[in-house]
This record gives C-alpha cells, structure tokens and sequence, in this order.
C-alpha cells in the first residue's frame, strides 16, 4: 500500500475572486454606471442581482473551502529523464469544482456526493538525487466559478518524509556485466551442479523471491535453499564501480550501473553492488534492487537542478455539449433584438449562432470548415459596421449600437476556440441582457432578463472545470441550471434590499443622448397628412394618474408643442425674443403623474398652464412645457397645473409675427377672410368656425392629397375632408387672413379611462392639433375647429368620432378591450413601483418610516442590518447543503463539527474515532458508544427513527 498524507491549511489561505469573477465584478461595476447615467430602475434591480449572486457565490466559496480535503498518495519508483506521477483524491462538499496545483502541473475535477474525487498530477524528474516537491496549492470554486478559496501547504506538514529518490536513468543498450566468483553454500556446502536451466542451490538471503527457493530441501532439511539459474555454480553478479571506470562521467556510469541493475532485478537474479565508501553484499528481491538503486541515487555529488522544460499547453477543444449550450444561452439573451432591429441583422446573427451550433456535431456536413476563419469573421464585422451606420444613419445610438454589440457577439461565439472565449461570451451575454432596458422596463423585459441571467449563470457553471474527465452524473448532484437558479434565488433578498435603500441620483453621470431612430410621437412641424398617420398607431403616448378626481372630457386638452412659423406648406416652431407672456389663473390646481413613453422629444405634455414642473424642466414664453433632456425611455413626471388666462399682455413681436402669411399663397381664403374683417374679434371667430360647421365638411383619416401651392384654398373649396392638422391649418389661416394673431398648438385630446386604476390612457391615436387666437382682454384662447366638423372627437374617441361625427358617449369597450385594460393596469403599477421609483421616492419612502436622508446614521445602520438579514437565507441553505442526506451519515458530519476535527477523506468512522481518542482521551467511553450506536443506524437493516434519535442524544455526550 502506497504511503498518503492529507493536506490541511499550512502556510496562507485566502478568498479571492477568478479572472471570470473580476470580469463579472466589472460588468456589474459598468451596469451600475450605466442605470446611474440613464435613470434605468429596472436595471438597477438585474444590477443588484448580480451584486447578490456575487455575495452568495463568495459565501459558497468559502464554505466549499473550508470543507475541501485533499489526500496524495506516495509516488512510486522514478527516473530521471521520465514523469512522477503523483495520484490522489479530494472530498468534500458534494459537487465542489477544485484545483490541485503542484508546480507547474495542476489537475482539476468535482469532489462527487459519496467517494472521493481522484487526480492525478505529472511532474518531470530532469535530474537523480532526492525527489523535491514544490508547495502544493488547493483551491475550491464556487459553482460559478467567480471566486476560489486557495490554501498553500508545504509537504514537511503532511508527512511525506519517505519520498523515493529519483534513480538514475538506465543507460540504453548496457553491455553484459561482469561475474565474480562468490563463496556461496549449498547443500553440503557446496554448490550442486544442474541440468537444463537449473544451476545450483545457495543459501538463502533475506529478499530472494519465494518462487526461488527450494521448498523440498527446506521440508527436508530445515534450511532455506535457494535456487539459482542460468549462472555457473559458485558465481553471483557483482556490480563494481570500478567496473565503469572507462566511461569517466559519474553519470554516465551511474547510468550503466542502473541499467545492470535493472536487468538482474528483472531477471530475478542476485547481486551485489560496491560504490566508493558504499557495499551492499548479494542479495535478490525487491527491496534489494530498490536500495541499490536509491545508493545511485544519492551518490555524491548530486548533479546541479536541470531547468524544467516549457512545455507548450495546447488548449483541448471545448466540449461540444457545453458549448452547444452556451450558445442557446446567446440565443436566449439577443432575442429581444428581433423586435426592434433590421431583418438582415437577425439572419445573420442566427446564421452564425447555427453554424457554430452545427460544428459541434459529430459528423460534419459536408466540407464546410470546422471554424470560421477569423479574416473573414471580421470583414463581416466591418461589412456590417458599415450597413448600420447607413440603416441608422449613426453607430452611437441605442439602436444601432445594440444591433451591432449583438452581432459582434454572434461573431465572437463563431471565433470562440478556448475556455477563455467561452467565459467571455457569458459576460458578454449578461452585457447585452442589460442593453435591452435602454428600449423598454416593462414587465415582459423584466421576465426576460430574470430568464436570460439565470441561463448565462448556468453556462457559467459548466465553463468552472469543463475538462475534470467525471462522468456527468458524478460531477454534481444537480444540474447547471438548477444550481444558478438556486443562486439567483439566494441573490433575491438582497437584491431588493439594495433597490430600495442604494442612493439614487437624479441627474446623469454625463450627458450622451441615446439616438435612434424616430419613435412614434408629435413631430417638430405640422403638414397635411402628419397627425392622421400619426392617428393610425395605437401605441400608449403616455398615462397620467390624478391624485383627485379625472378632468371633464372638453378640459382633457393635452398642451404640446406650439407652432408659429408657417410658409405655404408646413407650420413649425418659432424662437421668439421679446417680454414673457402674462399668466393670470382662473381655476383651481389639478395635479397628476405622467408617465411618458419614450419619444425623443423635449417637450412635456400638461393640461393647460403648468405651476410645478419637474427639476430641470421649464416653461416657454409659448406656455410649453421643455423638457431639456429628450425622453429615451420610459419616465414619469409629477406636474401641477391649472386652467388660466394666458397672454393677456404678450409682446407686440410676437402678435405681428402670429398675423404673418406666406406671399400669394391661397388668394381665395385670403378674401373670405378679408369679409371678416369688420366684425368683432369673436365674431370673426364664431363665422369661421360657422362656415366649417355648415360647408359640407368632413372629417377622415384618408384625405386626398392636397397641392403644395394655395393648399388652404385646395381644402377649403375643394377637398372640403380631412383630418385635425387640415382644420387647424386652414382656421390659423384664416383668422391671420382676418387681421386676429393665431397659432396651432400640438398635443392630445382625451385618453381612455382605466377602470381598474382610474387612470387615463393617452395614446398615440388621440394626437390632435388645436388652434389658439389672441382676443384683447382674453389672450390666447383655445378653439378646436375639428370640434365643430366631428363634435365625436371632443366627447368621445377617434374610432366614434370617425363613424359617428355627432356621437355624444362612446360604444361599451369588448371583451378583448376590457382585458387589454387590465393588463394596462398592471403595466401602470409596474411603472409606479418598479420604474417610477426613483431619488425623489427613495427620499419620501425613507422620510415615512424614519429613516432620514441618505447617509444619515439610522439609514447606514438600517442598510447594513438589512444586507446581513438578507444574507441569512444563503447561509442556512449552504448550512443545510453541507450535511449529508443520510441520517446516521449526518450525524457523523455533525460530530466532526462539533469537535472541530474534519475527517479526512475516504477515512472511515472507526479511523476516526481512533484519531479522536488519541488527541482527547477522556472522549473514549462516549465516543465508542457513539460508534457502537452509528454502526447499528447506519447499517442495520431495520433502522428505526427510534436509533436517530438515540444516535442524536448520543452526540451531546461526546465531549473534547
């Protein structure tokens, strides 16, 4: 039986991250930065997240550790020139990945749930002399692979004190050796000459095989006999340094010695060996050939270390089965992708992902290569560098920059060769998993990117000792994605105390707009046929949440932007200098919170004149409401507002430049208007609005197309239909024609009532665009021209008011439409919670239950408790894990605890209950009746609940 050692803690151990844990720490780092810079909520969530699994994996980490034992096994015989083949075995928690490091060697494995993990480690013996090992490191990962706990021993610690010498390396093609005439005693005390092979019989020696000696004679006579062969009677081989003497290097003739040696042990024959100052007398055997050799071994002086030889590593191809699933992950994480980027971009990203999927089959199709070369991955990299930036018109915006980060990433899962392309592409995974929040936080992104981390941690876990050689059954107990939804799962609570208590900013690190493409929203300038393509989506534009009480449906006016500047063909905005607009309020103050979806304006929609906006924002001289950073994604805004007189006392500038028409543009309305001109200013007004109430108008998302010349003249007496963009513009125009300053002012009017949250839903199908006249003594007010073409409109939604001009309440919403309300309603309370919550929440949150601001000493306190609470479910978990399922086994396990004493592996409950009572002798009588009872649970075949318990009660009684 070869001599072992375990090895225990000796010089250091320390817990630290992996190459793949910094890289997981920096993705999280970055994602932080990320959420902070572009107010992401939901993405500080899947952030915290993955700060939770790093928590919980460094706790498994050390856990796994702390119980990792390794055992190592005395090497056999070596020469120099060949390997030392160190073998052992490690045992510990079940499913632990670990690492045993000797020198430059180092094998890997998983410790399995009921035997131990064998290794084994090559080391070159380059020189003979004494066998010298390097200290010997240890390390258990986590199931992840993101931090390892090392221990660094020392081989004086584990008692390997019987090393063999490395012998000298045989010389090859060894001439015959010399024989010497030796006196040996036979029967009669002289040799007996044989026949055929046989020789002669000699005395026994200590160390000649058994199959040697001549039992006949020994029953005989009492004496050990033993038989010689092949040899002439009175001769043995005598191996004499002398005898090398012409071959002059000392190693040389160490070299020849060794190999005579090695044929007489093979031979079964007897010699002797004489070295300066050394003289080992004839002898046979195992041991004999073992000591002579090791004489070689240690003669002086020993030859100076060789240098070890670098050997160069050749990575081993990644497993076909992990990769195949590393690339499902990949699949899982760019799906997104689809919804929002061009088609070719979604082909080709699936074309690689397949490819590289299909290379991993056993049988290859075809003659295509096994790899993509890496020249062309990267002209397709360039290629479509270049096709997005023309799609997009930019490579900087979300969009394009997404489209392209996952293509790259298909491109790199292509080139992917070793384990450090593999454990990259996790992170990469988990990096493009995060750029979905910059397009959506909706419940659904939220389900996807719990889906998609929990699978990219699982590919995590089978990159942590991909080549350990067990067998998938014996490597752990549960599979990859089970143990990262265990991890996920653990990383929850704290997670969600991080989301609550971590500081919120409320502005951006830097400011780096997200461009991209137009999204679905009012645009800068008014044209014919703008707002009823507009009116054709039935995207959400925004909700708004009153806190009393929902406005009456002709005060629903949603203010947008104001337009001002017209030249015969579009009206757009105007910056005009001159002394701010007076305000003079009339009615009480509405407030409410908007949610607005993403549009990549600046302007925020309010009902009337807006008195509290939110930080940052402001009013222009034109009553909007100017947002200076463009919305890019999914915001709310708390606002006040209140019904008032607007512009009572504005600037002579702008009123002249609000009664401004295009040159010879529309000739007839300019007469029609130029009628009016005598009347009051409201009753101009009330005839305009009189003669698009009786002229056969009417009111359609289809129009015909209107001229670019006299276009008011075309659809005042001409087309006489159209949508809310052709009535306005065509009133603005004629009140400026009449002598009264007029501007159209863009927005929404209306939403739909929310039942379940009594809220309204504002979507893109409701935009609608108005007109406001200034009146001496009133300023500007508000006249809807479309109102008197389709009164519908005002009371009621678009769909009513397109099919019933006159409709006075709308239709009773489906069943499919009361539903869609529904899922709303969740969508509105994820907002408030999830995405909603922001600095301004955190802050009211803290101020109700007492907390203070951030950074006050019982908010520190409270985070601090709060984080080592939720780290209580991981511990008593990983508590639970490291005892085994069996009972009586268990209780062992808890003994070892109790004593502070673990067992060493494959060491059996008799062993160590020896090694107890050697250390603690006063334990003997509690210990043996505690085995005595572990014996008869453990193996007895009608163990009872009734012998646990005794079993149980028997451990409180062991005492150190």
């Amino acid at each position: 039986m070869p001599q072992s050692a375990v090895f225990k803690p000796a010089l250091s151990y320390r817990l630290r991250p992996t190459r793949m844990g910094v890289g997981f720490l920096l993705l999280t780092l970055l994602t932080l930065v990320g959420c902070v810079n572009y107010s992401l909520s939901l993405g500080y969530g899947a952030t915290f997240l993955l700060a939770g699994v790093w928590a919980v994996t460094a706790g498994g980490a050390m856990r796994a550790g702390r119980a990792l034992a390794v055992k190592l096994d005395t090497p056999g015989e070596v020469f120099a020139g060949t390997e030392v083949m160190l073998t052992g075995h490690a045992a510990g928690l079940a499913g632990t990945p670990f690492e045993v490091r000797l020198g430059a060697s180092a094998a890997t494995g998983r410790t399995p749930a009921d035997a131990a993990g064998r290794f084994t480690l090559r080391l070159p013996a380059q020189a003979r002399g004494p066998l010298t090992l390097p200290p010997v490191q240890i390390a258990a990962y986590d199931s992840l692979g993101l931090w390892r706990w090392v221990q660094v021993l020392l081989l004086a610690d584990v008692g390997l004190e019987v090393l063999p010498a490395v012998f000298p390396a045989p010389e090859q093609g060894a001439p015959t050796p010399p024989t010497r005439r030796t006196g040996a005693a036979g029967e009669g005390q002289t040799r007996t000459a044989g026949n055929e092979d046989f020789s002669g019989l000699r005395a026994y020696v200590p160390g000649d095989s058994p199959r040697l000696v001549s039992w006949k004679h020994a029953a005989r006579t009492g004496t050990l006999l033993t038989r010689e062969f092949d040899a002439p009677a009175g001769t043995a081989l005598m191996f004499d340094w002398a005898d090398t003497a012409a071959l002059g290097n000392a190693e040389t003739r160490l070299s020849r010695l060794s190999a005579w040696i090695g044929a007489a042990r093979a031979a079964g024959l007897p010699f002797g060996l004489t070295l300066p100052g050394q003289t080992l007398s004839v002898a046979a055997g195992e041991a004999h050939a073992r000591a002579a050799l090791t004489a070689l071994a240690l003669h002086e002086p020993l030859p100076a270390p060789l240098p070890v030889p670098k050997v160069p590593r050749v990575a081993p191809p990644l497993p076909a089965e992990s990769l195949r699933f590393t690339l499902f992950g990949l699949a899982i994480a760019l799906a997104p992708g689809v919804l929002r980027q061009p088609v070719w971009v979604s082909l080709l990203t699936a074309l690689l992902l397949g490819y590289t999927a299909l290379q991993t089959r056993p049988v290859q199709l075809g003659r295509l290569p096994r790899h993509i070369p890496s020249w062309l991955l990267g002209i397709a990299a360039g290629l479509a560098a270049v096709a997005l930036n023309a799609e997009y018109g930019t490579l900087l915006g979300s969009e394009a920059g997404t489209a392209l980060l996952g293509l790259l990433v298909a491109l790199k899962a292509a080139e992917s060769r070793n384990l450090r392309d593999a454990r990259l592409l996790v992170l990469l995974g988990l990096f493009v998993t995060f750029t979905h929040f910059l397009h959506g936080q909706g419940p659904l992104v939220a389900l996807h990117a719990l889906l998609s981390v929990t699978l990219m941690l699982a590919v995590a876990g089978v990159w942590v000792v991909p080549d350990s050689g067990a067998p998938e059954a014996e490597q752990t107990e549960s599979g990859p994605l089970r143990t990262a939804v265990r991890v996920v799962t653990l990383a929850l609570p704290l997670m969600l105390v991080l989301f609550v208590l971590f500081p919120r900013p409320d502005g951006p690190l830097w400011q780096l707009p997200l461009q991209g493409r137009a999204q679905t929203g009012l645009s800068d300038e008014i044209r014919a046929g703008e707002f009823s393509d507009l009116a054709r989506s039935n995207a959400v534009a925004f909700r708004a949440d009153f806190s009393a009480g929902l406005p009456a449906p002709q005060d629903r006016y949603w203010r947008g932007p104001v337009f001002e500047s017209y030249d015969g063909l579009a009206w757009s905005q105007a910056r005009l200098r001159g002394a701010s607009p007076s305000i003079e309020p009339t009615g009480p103050e509405s407030a409410y919170t908007l949610t607005l979806e993403p549009n990549g304006k600046p302007w925020l929609l309010a009902l009337d004149v807006p008195t509290e906006l939110p930080p940052g924002a402001f009013l222009s001289t034109a009553f909007q409401a100017v947002n200076p950073r463009p919305t890019t994604s999914r915001a709310r805004y708390a606002i006040r507002s209140r019904s008032a007189r607007l512009g009572v006392q504005d600037s002579t500038e702008r009123l002249n430049y609000d009664l401004l028409l295009p040159v010879g543009q529309s000739p007839r309305a300019r007469e029609l208007a130029a009628t009016w001109a005598g009347l009051a200013p409201e009753a101009r007004v009330e005839t305009a609005l009189n003669y698009l109430r009786t002229g056969g108008f009417t009111y359609t998302l289809n129009p015909p197309t209107l001229p670019e010349q006299n276009r008011v003249d075309a659809f005042l007496f001409g087309a006489r239909t159209g949508f809310c963009e052709h009535y306005a513009s065509a009133f603005a125009f004629l009140m400026r024609a009449a002598g009264l300053p007029a501007r159209i002012v863009g927005g929404y009017l209306g939403g739909e009532i929310n039942p379940d949250g009594g809220y309204l839903i504002v979507r893109q199908q409701d935009a609608h665009a108005w007109v406001e006249v200034w009146l001496a003594g009133r300023g500007w007010t508000r006249v809807d021209p479309t109102a008197v073409v389709a009164p519908a409109r005002l009371n009621t939604n678009l769909s009513t008011a397109l099919t019933r001009p006159n409709a006075t309440q709308t239709a009773p919403p489906s069943t499919f439409a009361r539903l869609r309300l529904r899922v709303d309603a969740l969508q509105n309370r994820w907002n408030d919670t999830v995405v909603g919550y922001n600095g301004e929440q955190q802050r009211s949150l803290l101020g109700r239950v007492g907390l203070g601001q951030v950074g006050a000493a019982p908010y520190v306190l409270a985070l601090v408790g709060l984080i080592a609470l939720a780290l209580v479910p991981a511990l008593l978990v990983a508590r639970r894990a490291a005892r085994p399922q069996d009972p009586a086994a268990r209780a062992l396990h808890d003994l070892t605890v109790r004593l502070r004493l673990p067992r060493a592996p494959g060491e059996t409950a008799s062993a160590y209950a020896v090694r107890v009572q050697q250390r603690w002798p006063q334990s003997a009588e509690s210990l043996s009746t505690f085995l005595a009872a572990y014996h008869e649970a453990r193996y007895s075949p009608e163990a009872s609940a009734e012998q646990v318990r005794k079993l149980r009660g028997l451990l409180r009684k062991v005492r150190r």
